[in-house]
């Protein structure tokens, strides 16, 4: 049977599911192209607060691409710039999201699905889960928006040290190499999965969307614009603000509207 993308909404929670375990989550050019159309497709829905990425089952979070495809559709140059161009479009519509998004990683996080969650804001990951890109073994190279992820997250040194030595690192060492967010004990993930998702969606929808804009925009190091500047005051013109201040006066939980 074929893998798939399964998009489950739960209020305001979006978990994007790849549905693949007998391949350990591997993705073929179709979800590769479904993926991206999941997350385009719920980055435009008002009514979505944040998006959580994760394998199906608790083995493999993503194994990377389907490599009984790479016969029929990557055996050449031109044939891997064409299904690239799938992939590549998938993790910039991670990477370049404007609603939080969280890779919540249990078991195998390798290759193709290690780009993918090194797009996501959090990475949540359980202290079985395994990490690497032995693309090396395979005689083949990550192309630059593929390598763009886990340099920008890890730093060139560790990226080439994964890279060179296709070596697979437990859940402990991609935490001290930055890799992951965090470590949970697998038997606590699921509730600090729910808890890191619910601490996200309580927040102001504006602030976040702000929030993620102001940080991408400082990773390009160059001299911010008046009118860039003073967007950062923007929100307190909101009814979000109005209502963030006024809840914490009145001592209530805020109810915010993204407007």
């Amino acid at each position: 049977m074929a893998g798939s993308i399964r998009v489950e909404r739960s209020g305001p929670v979006a978990t994007v599911v790849i549905d693949n375990p007998g391949k350990r989550n591997a993705m073929d050019q179709a979800m590769w192209i479904a993926m991206g159309d999941a997350v385009l497709s719920l980055q435009e829905a008002r009514d979505v607060r944040c998006i959580v990425l994760r394998g199906a089952g608790t083995e493999a979070f993503g194994s990377g691409a389907d490599i009984d495809e790479f016969e029929t559709l990557r055996s050449t140059k031109a044939q891997a710039i064409a299904f690239g161009a799938h992939g590549h479009r998938a993790m910039h519509a991670v990477r370049d999201c404007p609603l939080p998004t969280v890779a919540a990683i249990r078991g195998i996080c390798v290759g193709g699905g290690l780009e993918l969650a090194a797009g996501c804001d959090i990475r949540l990951a359980s202290d079985d889960s395994r990490f690497g890109v032995p693309i090396a073994r395979l005689g083949g190279v990550l192309a630059y928006p593929e390598l763009e992820g886990l340099v920008r997250l890890a730093g060139p040194q560790v990226a080439l040290e994964l890279l060179l030595e296709g070596r697979v690192i437990g859940a402990a060492e991609a935490a001290a190499k930055a890799i992951v967010s965090r470590v949970v004990p697998t038997g606590e993930f699921e509730a600090e999965l729910e808890r890191t998702v619910s601490r996200i969606v309580a927040g102001a929808p504006l602030s976040a969307r702000w929030h993620k804009k102001f940080v991408r925009r400082l990773r390009e190091g160059t001299p911010l614009a008046a009118a860039e500047l003073e967007e950062g005051y923007a929100c307190f013109d909101t009814e979000d603000f109005a209502e963030g201040w006024r809840s914490f006066v009145a001592k209530r939980a805020p109810v915010f509207k993204g407007q």
